[in-house]
């Protein structure tokens, strides 16, 4: 019986070390915030082969002038579908977007761009998934904002909406130093 009474603490001891965890995590910064290693950091290395016919870009894309984006995106991805139109209106206003196509078939997600249209100044595929690796990817969609060294100013987990142009994409881009 000595055996049991130990045993009996352990529940409660549970619960209070959980609520304890619970309760401090609700005092974050950001609570949706993922985190990222690679933000404040030159951009992780490119490494895309091409998607069908369409212009490609490297690493030197990303050090050139300029704040621009890095678009990770499939056409399997419902999210992507959402964001889409927020990229195509940021293109149509001129910001510099790469598209990286995570994991998917050339032809699905050449259709998909067909459909949706075209957002990227340049795409390429990463079928193998080692460039999300390297760049920290959780899912898709993600996007990062780029300043015009090459460094990461933003890392962004989720789709694009409309809110999170205004009050996420936007500062970071004019942190980059674009407009």
């Amino acid at each position: 019986m000595a055996n049991i009474k130990p045993l009996v603490a352990l529940p409660p001891m549970i619960f209070a070390a959980l609520a304890a965890l619970f309760y401090f995590g609700m005092f974050r910064d950001d609570p949706d915030a993922l985190p990222s290693a690679v933000a404040g950091q030159p951009a992780p290395a490119v490494a895309v082969t091409p998607l069908g016919d369409k212009v490609s870009f490297d690493a030197a894309s990303l050090r050139a002038p300029g704040v621009k984006l890095v678009n990770f995106w499939a056409s399997w991805c419902a999210p992507c579908r959402v964001e889409h139109p927020v990229l195509e209106q940021l293109a149509a206003e001129g910001v510099t977007i790469y598209g990286v196509n995570y994991k998917d078939e050339g032809d699905k997600a050449l259709g998909f761009l067909r459909e949706l249209g075209d957002p990227y100044v340049a795409v390429g595929a990463d079928a193998s998934g080692r460039m999300a690796l390297d760049w920290g990817l959780y899912g898709v969609p993600e996007t990062f904002v780029i300043d015009g060294q090459g460094t990461v100013v933003l890392r962004f987990a989720g789709p694009i909406t409309r809110s999170v142009l205004e009050n996420t994409i936007r500062p970071a881009i004019a942190e980059a130093g674009g407009s």
